[in-house]
């Protein structure tokens, strides 16, 4: 195997200084950042192309470039049905939550709760988002530099801090416009590394045919699964159903994502950026889907897991890397660069949607005399500060891995009911504050007992269906008893665990991981909608500017006068609504008057 060259860690270095000069360009660019709006929210200017890449880019952590493909060589490419929750997840983003975020102008996604309930959901959504975000970004920026550093060598703390600190730099100097223009380069280094690595596999395996057929016969082009049992890992239905709710928990409501789409410069490219992110999606998943098949084509004879050559799957996509390109010095260096472009783009967009959820909904609240400048500054300071704590989280992940991965599984629960949270607010008018209270803690509760309970009684085989590997081919003098070893430990899990494992264990901690968020979401909107009709919520008023409207699908077709009429509307509109406070429900007369006027044209009759 090959090892690291000096020109891969001239490919690596590069990439980072890159990136460190977008960072020091946008600090002076345009006379800098003046405003804590331009320093968040790149001063709502941002055009439709850089942040649909950009999205694209931070939803690619290194988690992807190493962890699919290893998903995809061990279960198979069953995970391709994501294509379709992706173009379902886009869809919901856009036509819900995008048009009640960007009419408000919010720069926090948890002003909305205050908004629409009160400070105190507002102050919950925000603690959740910023444990949730910590715990996060420090397995992000530590779980690839460890496989990395076991396989290439690569230096894992150099690797981490250096990491660490360029983000920091450019998230701290630049604001929005860094991250964004960032994440379009880093995307690029991602794409170019995932496309050397298939088009270096089809020329070792003499084609890309080899690779399907092998797959084929590996039992690896799994895509239809239709079995409707929820406790199964992945079917069709678990992907599209469970995986839709878990992802618009991220698309639709998470602050890193919602943050970059609303600083579009107008809501046409703020949906725009959404659709095209989704052609990026269909993109990553493609090239991780071939990097999987590849991997399995080249190792299906000697799998390099079970030879113990590689520790854990993820590392699987380095060991290939250093096989293929042994005598292509730096061609190594540019896959760690895309990983490490992952990385990146998830740990500074993450850093900047802390930072603007601190400064919206921690401090400016309580601190109202704070100029612009200030705030600008007290922004850049958060971004430091949030920089400092996500190298800390990955010291702290080296110490205590799994701890902390299970505690990002547990926080990861939290998406679901704050999805319900938000569609709660947004599709139910008769949703009141201690609906959406009690309805929160209720999708918490039961996450958490499910969330917790799997991570004790983890699911049987059987559930998740790991596809053979085989160790025939290697010619490695200890695989003979590896081969044994490997079947062991299902023998031993049935044999040990069957007593001891709960009657919950079997049916209820065993549901499919993708169907936690989901569980969440609808538990929230039910008992919110139950608990909001017995506290009153019919007797509200809700001001329609907080709810999905009619009026906000309609404008999709009307796309021509979109962009300039739509702040005229707005300004209208709201003068509209203060001259009808007067009246008991503003609402009601209005559609009876439409119904009137309708009428009138029907019958012909001018009254």
């Amino acid at each position: 195997m090959g090892r690291f060259s000096v020109w891969d860690y001239v490919v690596f270095a590069a990439m980072l200084l890159v990136s460190a000069a977008i960072g020091i360009y946008y600090a002076f660019a345009g006379g800098g950042q003046k405003t804590s709006k331009d320093f968040l929210m790149g001063g709502r200017s941002m055009s439709a192309l850089p942040v649909a890449l950009s999205l694209t880019a931070s939803f690619m952590s290194a988690v992807t470039v190493l962890g699919t493909p290893a998903e995809i060589y061990r279960y198979g490419a069953i995970f391709c049905i994501f294509a379709i929750t992706y173009a379902l997840v886009v869809l919901c983003s856009a036509e819900i939550f995008l048009p009640v975020f960007y009419r408000l102008g919010i720069t926090s996604t948890y002003e909305y709760l205050e908004l629409r309930f009160n400070k105190y959901l507002r102050l919950c959504g925000t603690v959740l988002f910023i444990i949730q975000t910590t715990l996060y970004t420090g397995i992000v920026i530590y779980a690839p530099a460890l496989a990395l550093n076991q396989v290439t060598g690569f230096d894992l703390w150099g690797a981490v801090v250096a990491t660490g600190v360029v983000c920091t730099f450019y998230c701290t100097l630049g604001g929005l416009k860094a991250v964004v223009w960032t994440d379009v380069f880093q995307v690029g280094i991602m794409v170019a590394g995932f496309s050397s690595v298939i088009i270096r596999a089809v020329v070792v395996q003499e084609g890309i045919g080899h690779i399907v057929n092998d797959s084929y016969h590996g039992g690896r082009l799994n895509f239809w699964d239709f079995n409707p049992n929820p406790l199964q890992r992945h079917t069709f239905w678990t992907i599209v159903i469970g995986g839709t709710f878990t992802w618009t928990g991220i698309y639709g409501v998470n602050q890193s994502q919602v943050q970059r789409y609303i600083a579009c410069k107008s809501r046409f490219h703020a949906k725009m950026s959404l659709y095209i992110n989704l052609v990026g999606l269909w993109a990553i998943l493609v090239c991780a889907t071939l990097c999987g098949l590849s991997l399995y084509s080249i190792y299906k004879e000697c799998d390099p897991w079970s030879a113990k050559q590689v520790s854990a799957l993820d590392q699987l996509m380095p060991y290939l890397v250093l096989d293929i390109f042994k005598d292509f010095p730096g061609m190594p260096g540019l896959f760690v660069a895309s990983a490490y472009s992952g990385t990146l783009s998830t740990v500074s967009s993450s850093i900047n949607a802390l930072a603007a959820v601190t400064v919206e909904d921690l401090v400016r609240p309580h601190f109202r005399s704070l100029s612009e400048k200030k705030l600008s500054w007290i922004s850049m300071g958060m971004s430091l500060f949030y920089g400092g704590v996500c190298i800390a989280m990955a010291a702290l992940a080296s110490l205590m891995g799994a701890l902390l991965q299970a505690a990002l599984s547990i926080f990861g629960m939290v998406g679901g009911p704050l999805l319900g949270l938000f569609a709660l607010g947004i599709l139910c008018s008769f949703a009141n504050g201690i609906g959406a209270f009690v309805g929160l803690v209720t999708g918490f509760v039961v996450s958490l007992w499910v969330g917790i309970g799997s991570q004790i009684y983890p699911p049987l085989p059987e559930r998740t269906l790991p596809l053979p590997l085989s160790t025939d081919g290697c010619n490695i003098s200890i695989s003979s008893n590896l081969t044994t070893s490997t079947a062991n430990p299902l023998t031993t899990i049935f044999s040990t665990q069957a007593p001891e494992r709960p009657i919950l264990a079997d049916r209820w901690y065993s549901l499919s991981y993708l169907y936690f968020s989901t569980l969440g979401t609808l538990i929230t909107i039910v008992v919110g909608m139950i608990i909001s009709l017995l506290t009153g919520g019919l007797k509200q008023n809700t001001d329609r500017k907080f709810l999905l409207t009619k009026e906000d699908f309609l404008s999709n077709f009307s796309r021509s006068k979109s962009d300039t009429a739509e702040k005229v509307v707005v300004l209208s509109w709201k003068t509209s609504t203060n001259a009808a406070e007067g009246t008991d429900n503003p609402a009601f007369s209005h559609i009876e008057m439409d119904v009137a006027s309708d009428k009138n044209k029907v019958n012909g009759l001018h009254i």
